[in-house]
């Protein structure tokens, strides 16, 4: 498998790919910020990109966006710190494929990897909190493609969720029975292709459906 860190930092980017290569099914590569990170693709194509959000030259938000028009098979997985808390809803709407903290453990990142290549999504909880902060601050334009999978109640239940909401609140909420709710919820997660509330929040965001300023 191959894998490009894209990190300014070299410390952080040096480090990363001696802890990776550990992995005998690891190979790594490096670029110093995001229009690099880009040419290096060209060559190489690698199956993910490890990807930092503020750089110079190019960011990790415009470098993901790029990858992401013309490299389209290729994951990225942000790798972010608590103090990239501006750029976390431009990394939804950029297209990337997973949000991590730094200080993952190994074992973790190495699991993300793999199974972000496979086609899962990987968020961390702390990530998403971070996210949702900042969309207090934001309005995101509705997508209307998005919108006409969703019927009016599964629009309502996934902002109720967006909100942090128990399947019991939201029952008690919209005055419909539990089991009723969690066939909702059954039907919203294969509707939009994710497996937990995490995940179908930040679709919502990504997309414009929910705006935590108007909960």
């Amino acid at each position: 498998m191959k894998i490009l860190i894209c990190d300014d930092q070299d410390i952080i980017a040096e480090g990363l790919k001696l802890i990776l290569t550990s992995q005998p099914d690891f190979q790594v590569e490096t670029a110093s910020d995001g229009a690099i990170a880009v040419e290096k693709i060209a060559e190489n194509q690698p199956e993910i990109v490890l990807m930092d959000l503020n750089m110079p030259i190019m960011n990790g938000i415009k470098a993901t966006e790029i990858i992401k028009q013309r490299f389209p098979d290729v994951k990225i997985l942000i790798l972010t710190t608590y103090s990239d808390d501006e750029w976390l809803f431009d990394a939804i709407r950029s297209g990337a494929d997973g949000y991590l903290l730094k200080d993952i453990p190994h074992t973790k990142l190495f699991e993300a990897i793999r199974s972000t290549v496979a086609g899962e999504t990987h968020i961390d909880p702390k990530v998403a909190r971070k996210m949702f902060d900042q969309v207090t601050q934001q309005t995101p334009t509705p997508d209307t493609q998005f919108l006409k999978k969703l019927s009016d109640r599964e629009i309502e239940i996934l902002k109720l969720i967006s909100r942090g909401y128990t399947n019991t609140k939201i029952s008690e909420t919209i005055h419909l029975s539990e089991g009723t709710v969690r066939n909702y919820i059954s039907a919203l997660f294969s509707k939009l292709d994710v497996s937990d509330r995490t995940q179908a929040a930040l679709l919502g965001l990504r997309y414009g459906l929910t705006d935590l300023r108007d909960l």
